[in-house]
């Protein structure tokens, strides 16, 4: 399927402003999460963009080019505004089409998926004769999400947790109307977990135990409550009735401690094993090496810049976990991609300052002094202790934490970022995927040194 992506206005034209919002802003920022979705997460999936940055673009340029190019969709984003009363979700296809045409049918595809998720009033589905809806040859949408200068409905907008749920429900639209199928690797699975040991050679142990029943298993190194553990897994199912079916069969030859982890690790708005991650600190030991780090990030990002040993550095003067820093970093940037407000000349990998379009936060004058930064605020959360001598406050936020309230990655929700309910699981499930990555080296190292 190839998506022609048209975040509305751009460059001199700002489209509404209001409530210190700028609607070409949030149009790029939530336009640019729907692309990394689709290309992360589909198959067979080409996305176009009108403009992938503040620039102008015509109408006419943008039509013309989705016309050349053959797009199966036009998909504009927008938001709205009025007299400061009217407030909720829109959306247009143009007038000239009755509700039978193809278009109105994924109209109302896309219109159910959106507003299940956007926590917008509903102002129904709409027909106009805009240029973009006009002018485009194959079926085309044009969604207007809430209104800039109703105070109610820019609250919300600002949350960047906001703008991924709407991002979310546009993709989700899409899926249902044109059949995408999800990447092997996303989803959700019921993993099967039937032992959790402090030696490797333990772990085989159980594993053996369970091939000589006719369970297959595998050995994974992870980290629990802080630790490393080799866990022993005994399935991984689509369904979690087959996971149960297992756990049962597993009781029956002994294994009584067996249970289901739900793993959705590949996925943006990932759960991750809470259970597990309650008890993760903060300050502790960096695991990883640099050269892990850059060398993970950079299987997705190639042009990612090498911060590891910075995070590194820095990590153990602090007594930071910096190896967990450094997922918190991916976490914030996109993989260095850097797709919401936060721009790469600002060096801010953290998002210290930044609370959506038109306050895109900190800015440090080298990506060491950024790094640092990071560290020095997660240090602020931490502890309650004085800040180590050894190089200058350049955390321009620290004074505004609360000192000692969070020791856990978990204890960051809603203070790092608000609402950010989840936060901390998705910095420990980019932790966990690096620690997965890295298993065999780390596994080397690990022996290498008797721990």
């Amino acid at each position: 399927m190839k998506l022609y992506l048209d975040p509305g206005h751009g460059g001199t034209d700002t489209g509404a402003t209001s409530n210190n919002l700028v609607e070409k802003d949030i149009n790029l920022d939530i336009a640019l999460r729907i692309r990394n979705i689709l290309l992360n997460e589909y198959q067979n999936v080409d996305v176009k963009m009108s403009r992938r940055n503040d620039t102008t673009v015509r109408l006419s340029e943008r039509t013309n080019e989705a016309n050349q190019w053959n797009a199966d969709y036009f998909l504009s984003i927008h938001c709205n505004a009025y007299n400061g009363r009217a407030r909720g979700y829109e959306d247009y296809i143009h007038n000239s089409l009755p509700d039978s045409s193809r278009t109105a049918g994924i109209r109302d595809i896309m219109h159910k998926h959106i507003t299940s998720v956007n926590r917008l009033v509903t102002r129904g589905e709409k027909k106009a004769d805009f240029h973009v809806l006009r002018e485009t040859k194959m079926p085309a949408l044009l969604t207007e999400n809430g209104f800039l200068d109703n105070e109610r409905d820019a609250e919300i907008m600002r949350q960047a947790s906001w703008r991924q749920a709407v991002a979310r429900g546009h993709v989700n639209g899409l899926e249902e109307a044109f059949n995408l199928q999800q990447k092997q690797d996303y989803g959700t699975m019921y993993k099967v977990i039937a032992g959790s040991f402090e030696k490797r050679e333990n772990a085989e142990k159980r594993a053996d135990f369970l091939d000589s029943h006719g369970i297959e298993a595998i050995v994974i190194l992870t980290t629990v409550s802080g630790q490393l553990r080799y866990r022993v897994q005994a399935g991984s199912f689509k369904y979690r009735d087959n996971a149960q079916r297992r756990v049962d069969r597993l009781e029956q030859i002994g294994i009584g401690d067996a249970f289901i982890i739900v793993d959705r690790t590949n996925v943006n708005d990932e759960e991750g094993n809470e259970e597990e991650n309650q008890a993760f600190s903060i300050m502790g030991e960096t695991i990883l090496s640099p050269e892990l780090l850059n060398q993970f990030v950079r299987s997705v990002n190639s042009e990612a810049p090498q911060l590891g040993y910075y995070y590194v550095k820095y990590g153990e003067q602090y007594g930071i976990r910096g190896d967990v820093a450094f997922a918190q970093a991916i976490h914030e940037t996109d993989y260095f991609r850097f797709t919401g407000v936060v721009k790469p000349e600002q060096n801010n990998f953290s998002g210290i300052g930044a609370t959506g379009p038109g306050e895109p936060g900190a800015s440090f004058d080298t990506p060491e002094e950024g790094v640092l930064a990071h560290i020095q605020h997660l240090y602020a959360y931490s502890s309650t202790d004085d800040l180590p001598r050894e190089h200058a406050l350049v955390d321009p936020r620290f004074d505004l934490v609360e000192r000692g309230s969070a020791v856990t990655w978990i204890d960051l929700n809603g203070k790092w970022a608000v609402p950010g309910d989840r936060y901390g699981q998705m910095i420990l499930n980019i932790y966990e995927r690096i620690i997965k990555r890295s298993q065999q080296t780390l596994e080397d190292i690990l022996e290498e040194i008797k721990v």
